[in-house]
């Protein structure tokens, strides 16, 4: 059902009064009681993992790391590879869809960010989603954000703090706001 919504959703403005917007509100609210167990209480690794399949509708694979909190606003439309490795305080706005591959390291405080309000003063509190994708082996820098639609490249480097606006490459670190290329990655 997530990967519906998802399709349905991905490209197109969505204004409050549409009915779907009910309906992710619903789906929303579905994943509030599991957020709230998975924060606020002690966990060992696996029971974490098992409570995030939960959230996300997938099985989480034994190899994943998230430090707690672990925070989101949707959780059904994450995908996480093998060895992924979240740390505290990660904020994923996912309805537009979040996809960690294998090996991908995302930092303290850092924001994935799929949804953006609409910009005509009407229909502020409507939304347009767009999905990022993380590719094999990127690591994200503490406090970075990533846009909507972005893409951020194989074994590339998102520094700390950073705001990404636009996709980034294989092999490459970027710096800054908005991130810009300030080195290859030499294989």
């Amino acid at each position: 059902m997530a990967d519906t919504l998802r399709k349905r959703i991905n490209g197109r403005e969505i204004t409050a009064s549409d009915p779907i917007f009910d309906e992710i509100h619903r789906l929303q609210e579905e994943n509030e009681e599991r957020l709230v167990h998975l924060n606020n209480t002690f966990h060992t690794k696996q029971k974490i993992n098992q409570i995030l399949s939960a959230i996300i509708g997938a099985k989480v694979d034994n190899t994943v790391t998230v430090m707690l909190p672990f925070h989101t606003d949707f959780g059904k439309h994450i995908t996480l590879g093998k060895h992924v490795f979240i740390n505290r305080n990660a904020m994923f706005v996912d309805l537009g869809g979040i996809t960690l591959e294998d090996h991908v390291l995302i930092g303290p405080r850092v924001n994935l960010l799929t949804v953006n309000h609409l910009i005509e003063p009407t229909n502020r509190r409507g939304l347009f989603t767009k999905p990022i994708h993380i590719k094999k082996n990127a690591w994200i820098g503490a406090a970075a954000t990533i846009l909507p639609g972005v893409a951020i490249g194989e074994n590339s480097v998102v520094a700390a703090g950073a705001i990404v606006t636009k996709d980034v490459p294989d092999n490459v670190i970027v710096v800054g706001s908005p991130a810009k290329i300030t080195k290859m990655i030499e294989n």
